[in-house]
């Protein structure tokens, strides 16, 4: 780690990475939310950080009194999910291509996939009182156990001895985006006819959280923290049954997922903001592709789909307000991968290691390996914030 500060900042950053390896559009963005009014103590970057909307992907900013949506980000919630079986037979590839394909059948995935038929009021968070949760809810049930596209994957991993895993990336889709703008468009407002002097350009737009606004705002985005825990947890639950029938069927052996470790279903948030208090003060801690990492605490670092992934333990480190890096981060844009990567090496690469996937296509190089930091480096760099539980080699993947 080392300390970054410039003149106009008002607080100094704490920066995970090499000097020099940050790309200079992180590093102003860096610069752009220490420089805040009401920045508190420091900002951080993760080992994983890079170029975002607003604010940097792996950034962690601690605003006092005040709050902005997107410092949170259009995903709300987004995070991950993981269970340990007890199955350490190996599973032969037919079995495996079969889980796949009953697995995408149950689980829709990819941009506008949605189930057919709305879930069950009652698998829903209860209802805050809310006007606008309450305009987005009922297109928000079909959205409950979908993956989406982009980066979120779900995953079947084995750990070094041998453990079968499955983990899911994914937060609340359309549902939490739409929050995301609405309040952005209100903060904007009140912003300008308050003569703010932050940039418009930059997309910080704030709220304060002695307004209904900004009240309001934190109400609605905890509960889109809680829709996106909630769809991982359908999706989670359904590839669990998946795995079992198709287990018994095909190999004529038993998953058990009841005699979990006591761990039982890990979970994350990665795209939140909570009022946590640190050096002293009651503030409001905005984790962009960031997770918690208080003591004891539990994590997933997840690498990209042709590298490891890590369930680590939380070492309450303060100077990172008690954070760590979401997974490897980008090393590239996705326009650039698709344009600089070889895809036939990329599907290579995940072919030696006897990984199923679904690359095919120039076009899903955006999530290629290639594009991604190399996670064993992320992981050394941020060995003062979290200690390694589990290692996780992939095994089968699906993207949207």
């Amino acid at each position: 780690m080392y300390r970054f500060k410039k003149e106009a900042m008002k607080v100094p950053a704490f920066i995970w990475q090499q000097k020099g390896a940050i790309e200079q559009g992180a590093l102003d963005q860096i610069a752009t939310i220490a420089s805040l009014p009401f920045a508190y103590h420091h900002v951080v970057l993760c080992p994983d950080g890079h170029l975002g909307y607003g604010m940097p992907i792996g950034g962690v900013l601690a605003c006092d009194g005040y709050i902005i949506p997107n410092a949170v980000g259009v995903d709300i919630g987004c995070g991950m999910s993981a269970v340990k079986t007890s199955f350490k037979d190996e599973i032969s590839e037919v079995t495996l291509r079969k889980i796949m394909e009953v697995t995408r059948r149950v689980v829709p995935m990819g941009m506008g996939k949605n189930h057919k038929d709305p879930c069950p009021k009652e698998s829903m968070p209860n209802l805050p009182h809310s006007d606008l949760v309450a305009q987005l809810i009922n297109p928000a049930r079909y959205q409950l156990g979908t993956l989406g596209s982009g980066n979120h994957f779900l995953e079947f991993q084995r750990d070094e001895e041998n453990n079968l895993w499955i983990m899911i990336h994914s937060g609340s889709r359309k549902f939490g985006k739409s929050i995301c703008d609405h309040y952005n468009g209100i903060a904007r407002d009140l912003n300008k006819r308050y003569f703010s002097t932050i940039d418009d350009k930059d997309e910080l737009a704030f709220l304060s959280m002695d307004t209904v606004e900004g009240l309001s705002y934190f109400e609605d985005m905890t509960y889109a923290t809680d829709f996106a825990f909630r769809n991982r947890q359908k999706m989670m639950y359904e590839t669990m049954e998946v795995v079992k029938n198709c287990v018994l069927k095909y190999e004529d052996k038993k998953v058990s997922f009841d005699n979990l470790t006591a761990e039982g279903m890990i979970n994350i948030h990665h795209n939140y903001a909570s009022l946590e208090r640190h050096f002293g003060k009651n503030v409001y801690v905005h984790r962009k592709g960031a997770t918690r990492a208080y003591a004891g605490e539990l994590g997933i670092i997840p690498g990209s789909q042709g590298s490891n992934s890590y369930i680590v333990e939380g070492l309450g480190n303060r100077e990172s307000f008690m954070s760590c890096s979401h997974g490897a981060g980008r090393k590239m844009g996705r326009k650039a991968a698709q344009r600089e990567l070889d895809l036939a090496a990329e599907i290579k690469r995940m072919e030696d290691q006897g990984i199923i996937h679904g690359m095919r296509n120039v076009s899903d190089l955006d999530e290629a390996t290639g594009a991604y930091k190399d996670i064993d480096t992320v992981m050394k760099e941020q060995e003062d914030l979290v200690s390694i539980k589990y290692k996780l080699r992939p095994i089968a993947v699906l993207k949207g």
